[in-house]
């Protein structure tokens, strides 16, 4: 027999009734029955039952073991009758009778339960990590990620997409994020940089003449952690490929996705095939760029309904309203509580209507409605006997993330939300260009290094605030997976590129000679995305935060309270690398009344 196992603990069946096993495991849970010890014994596939007699050897032995103790046991499988079967484990007709234990590795008390969700605060799960990841849960997001993760690399390599790496020590790329940055022994001053994303390198691959490249690659980027992005490093599958066109990328990803979610979904309905959602469109419809389309609600724009009307908290004032059917017979609370929301989010209050069996309005401005109002409202919202409208007033971006969130809201408490579902859709047209409101100065919006639409007349030609990129993202259920463009790969339509963003010529041959020097040796068009693989897990996972699908992630302050990191180095470490610290100077603390009254968290700042 196996020095450890002849089976394993989700491996026994009824069949197995009368063999000699030898099972290792980990002391899941014990229970002590009359007199007879139960003892729970896990492993990676599974749980089986163990029975220790009293007066006995192996109840001696098991008995005196703290929980998650490894054990290996010696024993003959029994049944353990009709009336004891567990249905909700697969070993769950068979029991062993223990007749031999061996301690192979003895636990200290383990400072949370393991076999249940005890609420255990999240900086002692990371502490304890290893521990954490024995929970059935932990086990079964991490095991998610692995089979998608094969997944993919099977799918892309039959899509005919070819596995390729790229260098980890790189140099500074322009990826809109800090760096991470390593110092160089050899190079005495100088540092690398860790890859905010392989971008650079996954289009000189193209300009050397592959055309389908794919790689799940490591990426490092110096940020604040959110609810679905991990600070220090992520996942992403990256993505490139040779003469195409944006509706050529979106096909197999298309693919790929819609097969990924309908395989690991757990049944959930997958939209396809994805809408096209031109990101101006979206931010009128649903009040971001990343919409969650579980609910069909949708804002309207009627700013031009009150332009100069008399009512003063609209007059002026960019105006959007969301119309909810079938809310009549919603109590005055439905109405205070979502205003309550929309203060939370940063909003003075929220303005509401609702209609009534004949037609006329209540609520607290319809009084301020003139009847020509009323008449617009009824015919764009398409309002009838029960309909509730909420109304969103100020700066367009205030009233964006203000409105965006009230949406999905509204929609969940108005019975309008699909659950389990998956709502996908392409996010396209981004413009190039936007304005900064304070300085007046014209800056790239999205991706400096998209091609713009229109090429280079569009850039000599139109204003810069109307060119658009052949930019898109994938969104599903209101999270941004991806972003991706079709790059721009000659030179004269980048120096004009930078030049409108007040960037000189000289500045963008020093910034990106490498890549500049590529395009000059014939460059194909080409293009690519990225979608996290921790976003895809954390959706199908059906995790609230993106560190319940990574093994070893970083807390929110970006340490690894596992292993201590980050860390110190001793003086003659830093000599070695010609590195001098200069300590942060120590801030004096906040008087009471510098301090913020309230802090309100939106919950789409979560990208």
């Amino acid at each position: 027999m196996h020095r450890y196992r002849s089976h394993t603990c989700g491996e026994l069946r009824a069949s197995d009734v009368g063999t000699d096993v030898r099972l290792s495991g980990w002391l899941h849970n014990r229970r002590d029955l009359g007199g007879i010890l139960f003892i729970d014994l896990r492993d990676h596939y599974g749980i089986t039952q163990l029975v220790a007699r009293p007066g006995t050897p192996a109840y001696e032995a098991l008995d005196k073991l703290t929980k998650e103790s490894v054990v290996r046991v010696d024993g003959k499988v029994v049944s353990r009758g009709a009336e004891n079967v567990n249905p909700e484990l697969p070993t769950g007709e068979v029991e062993v009778e223990v007749g031999e234990v061996e301690v192979l590795g003895a636990a200290k008390q383990i400072p949370f339960t393991i076999n249940a969700d005890d609420g255990v605060n999240e900086e002692r799960r990371l502490e304890y990590r290893f521990l954490d990841l024995r929970r059935e849960r932990m086990h079964r997001n991490i095991m998610l990620r692995s089979a998608v993760i094969a997944a993919i690399r099977s799918k892309m390599t039959a899509l005919g997409f070819n596995e390729m790496a790229t260098p980890i020590l790189t140099a500074t790329s322009p990826e809109g994020a800090r760096d991470f940055v390593v110092p160089s022994r050899l190079n005495p001053g100088k540092f690398y940089a860790l890859p905010q994303a392989p971008q650079q390198f996954k289009q000189l691959f193209m300009i050397s003449g592959f055309d389908r490249y794919f790689q799940i690659a490591p990426c490092f980027r110096d940020e604040d952690a959110r609810a679905d992005r991990s600070p220090g490093e992520f996942y992403q599958l990256d993505v490139e490929m040779s003469f195409v066109e944006q509706e050529d990328v979106f096909q197999p990803i298309e693919k790929l996705m819609t097969e990924l979610f309908e395989e690991f979904g757990g049944g959930r309905h997958v939209t396809s095939p994805f809408p096209r959602i031109p990101f101006r469109e979206s931010m009128l419809k649903y009040g971001n760029d990343k919409p969650d389309l579980r609910t069909d609600l949708e804002l309207v724009d009627l700013t031009d309904v009150f332009e100069n009307s008399e009512f003063k908290a609209f007059a002026g004032k960019h105006v959007r309203a969301l119309a909810v059917p079938d809310t009549g017979d919603q109590p005055r609370k439905f109405f205070d509580s979502l205003g309550d929301y929309a203060v939370s989010l940063g909003a003075k209050g929220l303005a509401w209507i609702r209609v009534g069996e004949a037609g006329a309005l209540t609520g607290p401005i319809a009084k301020f409605l003139t009847e020509e109002n009323v008449e617009v409202l009824t015919e764009r919202l398409g309002l009838k006997p029960g309909h509730a409208v909420f109304f969103g007033a100020g700066e367009f971006d205030e009233v964006s993330k203000i409105m965006g969130p009230v949406r999905v809201e509204a929609a969940k408490r108005a019975g309008r939300f699909e659950e389990n579902v998956f709502r996908f859709a392409w996010i396209v047209d981004f413009p190039m260009y936007e304005k900064d409101e304070e300085t007046g100065k014209i800056d790239f919006s999205h991706n400096p290094f998209s091609m713009p639409q229109g090429g280079l007349e569009a850039l000599e030609t139109q204003d810069p605030l109307d060119v658009l990129g052949w930019q898109y993202d994938i969104v599903c259920n209101g999270i941004e997976l991806s972003s991706g463009a079709i790059r721009n790969h000659e030179p004269e339509i980048m120096f004009k590129a930078f030049e409108i963003a007040g960037y000189s010529r000289e500045t963008v041959e020093t910034e990106f000679a490498g890549m500049l020097r590529a395009f000059q040796y014939g460059a194909p068009p080409h293009g690519g995305i990225a979608p996290g693989v921790d976003r895809i897990v954390m959706l199908l996972a059906d995790e609230p935060n993106i560190r319940e699908t990574i093994a070893f992630p970083l807390n929110g302050n970006a340490q690894d309270l596992m292993m201590g990191a980050p860390t110190e180095l001793e003086e003659s470490r830093l000599r070695e690398l010609n590195i001098q610290l200069r300590k942060p100077v120590e801030k004096p603390a906040a008087k009471p009344e510098d301090r913020p009254i309230t802090e309100s968290v939106h919950p789409d700042a979560a990208r």
